[in-house]
């Protein structure tokens, strides 16, 4: 189900692989699934209706995640380590969930989630939710705002950072397939552009 092995100069290398699978349980198999099965459900829309349903359920998952990093900042019993912990593994699960957005989408509008041009999205969208995780921890310490506070700034913080990282990738990727669109089947790119 993971679709078929397909050869090409711009696939990602095997460690690149390994490392999205095991380190951020990037499971490609999966994206091609969901892709499928919303395609399925709604074959009557385009790319862009797609990519807003994928925005919308992930926002869900968004304002859980974002609670659950700050969740142990409410239980002074526990460790420190205990905290760390946690936080750890929420922030982790909201990074998965916004590297399956981005490539959720990227597939909707027709691209190869095998490529290497993937990597550097990828990496921005683990930058951006390792900056929309923390940040409410730190303006909490800033401002002393509660423990309780937290919870909810931390929620709105991972929706709204899910919600920018869908929509700019919706830009992204439409700006890509019109890029397509515009030169002709016998010319690349390249020589579009006039760079030979």
């Amino acid at each position: 189900m993971n679709g078929p092995i397909v050869e090409s100069e711009q696939l990602q290398d095997i460690g690149t692989e390994e490392f999205f699978y095991f380190f951020l349980r990037m499971r490609k198999g999966e994206v091609r699934r969901i892709v499928s099965l919303l395609r399925a459900r709604y074959p009557d829309e385009g790319p862009e209706q797609l990519a807003e349903r994928l925005i919308a359920s992930k926002s869900r998952l968004a304002l859980l995640g974002g609670a659950l990093v700050n969740l142990p900042t409410l239980m002074p019993g526990i460790g420190e380590s205990l905290k760390l912990a946690g936080v750890v593994g929420a922030a982790s699960m909201l990074t998965r969930m916004n590297l399956y957005l981005i490539n959720e989408i990227a597939l909707v509008f027709g691209e190869d989630i095998d490529d290497t041009a993937r990597i550097g999205d990828m990496m921005a969208v683990v930058g951006a939710t390792a900056i929309s995780s923390a940040a409410p921890g730190v303006v909490g310490k800033y401002w002393g705002l509660s423990p309780w506070t937290l919870l909810p700034v931390g929620a709105l913080s991972s929706v709204v950072a899910s919600d920018l990282i869908g929509r700019a990738a919706i830009r992204h990727f439409r700006r890509k397939a019109s890029d397509r669109k515009a030169v002709p089947p016998n010319r690349s790119p390249t020589t579009e552009k006039g760079i030979d």
